[in-house]
């Protein structure tokens, strides 16, 4: 399996961030994580690199080719962030795999997140769980690569 592009951790909870950073580092699963406390913050950061709004050599902006993201969390939660994700460049989002990541077992919550084509993660994070998401998203491409 190659290594992503990029991760993006979108959860308030800096233990959650920093535990699931490290299970994907253990996993070698991308040299390029970022984290962000809530979806503001990460929306702003997408908005910029799917506009090219930013500088081009810096480590810190990449597109990631994964997002988890948590609901419930201060300033803007999950759900208000994929509405605003919906809006930018289609061309940008189709390499984005995104992942609701939460606690919440609530039926509504599934449903909206099928309303935006994310999967639907309880956490905590694992290793099974990671690597279903990656061969579900990531290991047909290469075979259609090959082809």
């Amino acid at each position: 399996m190659r290594k992503l592009s990029g991760v993006l951790l979108i959860d308030d909870d800096d233990t959650t961030n920093f535990l699931n950073q490290r299970l994907l580092d253990r996993m070698e699963v991308t040299e390029n994580i970022r984290t962000f406390v809530n979806g503001k913050q990460a929306f702003d950061y997408l908005y910029n690199v799917s506009n090219n709004n930013y500088e081009t050599e810096s480590r810190d902006y990449f597109q990631p080719e994964l997002i988890f993201l948590d609901i419930n969390m201060p300033v803007m939660d999950g759900f208000e962030m994929l509405d605003l994700y919906e809006r930018l460049n289609p061309e940008f989002r189709k390499r984005i795999i995104m992942a609701v990541l939460t606690t919440s077992t609530h039926p509504q919550d599934t449903a909206n997140s099928k309303k935006y084509n994310a999967a639907y993660l309880t956490k905590p994070l694992t290793v099974d769980k990671v690597n279903k998401l990656l061969e579900e998203h990531f290991e047909n491409e290469a075979e259609q690569e090959t082809e």
